[in-house]
């Protein structure tokens, strides 16, 4: 198979989405390897490593999309990428196609198949290619979040871990999956007071028993919700619901219940945000003030890290890539029911239910896809 990779696009985009690990792997398997130049460069990469690992480098993002039968990105294909891809062509990256229409028409218009990372799952109902850019997400939400409370950035001007005579930020972090627990981590590692909102009872017992006294843990009811960011310094949002648009769990009537200048970070943006306020923003300009509430809502958080988040992804995606390009996506997908769970378009038909119903758009069993 030839295996595309371009540059990234999407503003403060350094990720890429074939490491030289990656390449060097899928060359080794018999495979083709086209890059883009310079597609690696934010993340460190030159293209002399992916020369060297066998690869070759154009000097075009046209050039990769002509040729390979494969295209392995990391964010959503934009405008003009969407307008190059082809039927039958294999497009494999990060999607969020639930708040995101014109794309997903793009999409079904340009007859490719179409795999997310996001949807893609595992044996023990994870979601092992959005695992590693949660946990950096996560990570990065209290550090952006500390940065947006700074006075000078519109915040109220509290520092994360006080100082002695002066109490802690309260960070409030609505969801207890990976996102949450690796925001509350990091938070309670500043210094901050820091309380997890969960509906599930087991996963609050397991964030309990692992962490211990580090935070706080407390229902997510509407009432406790409510009280608690009313209280607030900081709110991460971090819910998701797999590969749906994000439930509103903060509306914009409460942004008068909170504290003038307190920061929002909804790492949940990708997926449309979970707070009624939000709306998409770059690493360019990424914060925005609704009601004297601060609102960071960068769409693509791990880009500001870039070589970590490179990394950390390619290690996750490289064995499905390898499956993909040796197999082909449709022996793949027979093979392996969590690939196929990353389906969400075929030939002109959406083929992820989640996304249907976010959309309106009628649904094809990903499984009668396969016969297609």
């Amino acid at each position: 198979m030839k295996i595309g990779c371009p540059k990234e696009i999407k503003p403060q985009e350094y990720r890429v989405g074939l490491t030289p690990n990656a390449a060097r792997e899928a060359v080794a398997h018999g495979h083709t390897v086209v890059v883009e130049t310079n597609a690696g460069i934010g993340a460190g990469f030159p293209d002399t490593d992916y020369v060297e690992a066998g690869a070759q480098v154009v000097g075009t993002a046209a050039e990769v999309f002509a040729t390979a039968d494969m295209i392995v990105k990391v964010k959503e294909p934009q405008t003009a990428e969407r307008k190059m891809l082809r039927e039958g062509q294999l497009l494999f990256t990060y999607l969020h196609l639930a708040p995101d229409p014109d794309q997903t028409h793009d999409l079904l218009a340009s007859g490719c198949t179409a795999i997310a990372y996001e949807t893609v799952t595992d044996a023990a109902g994870g979601l092992p290619l959005l695992a590693p850019m949660s946990e950096v997400a996560g990570r990065l939400a209290p550090q952006v979040g500390a940065w947006t409370l700074q006075k000078a950035n519109g915040g109220r001007g509290v520092l994360m871990g006080g100082v002695p005579g002066v109490g802690p930020a309260r960070v409030v972090v609505i969801g207890g999956g990976v996102v949450g627990t690796h925001a509350a981590r990091i938070a309670a590692g500043m210094g901050a007071d820091v309380t997890v909102l969960d509906r599930s009872l087991p996963r609050m017992r397991y964030l309990d028993d692992v962490f211990g006294g580090q935070f706080k843990t407390s229902f997510a009811s509407q009432g406790n919700t409510a009280e608690l960011v009313a209280e607030a310094d900081m709110v991460v949002g971090a819910v998701l619901i797999p590969g749906a648009a994000a439930p509103k769990l903060v509306s914009r009537a409460q942004l008068s219940t909170m504290k003038p200048g307190a920061a929002i970070v909804d790492v949940a943006i990708d997926q449309g945000g979970c707070f009624e306020t939000s709306r998409a923003t770059t690493h360019d300009d990424p914060i925005y003030d609704v009601d004297g509430i601060m609102h960071y809502c960068v769409a693509n958080m791990p880009g500001a890290v870039a070589r970590t988040s490179t990394i950390a992804l390619g290690n996750a995606t490289m064995p499905f890539m390898l499956a993909l390009a040796d197999k082909g996506w449709r022996q793949a997908c027979e093979d392996d029911p969590h690939l196929l769970a990353g389906l969400n378009v075929h030939a002109g038909k959406l083929t992820y239910y989640a996304v249907g119903k976010a959309l309106g758009i009628d649904v094809l069993a990903p499984t009668l896809a396969l016969k297609q």
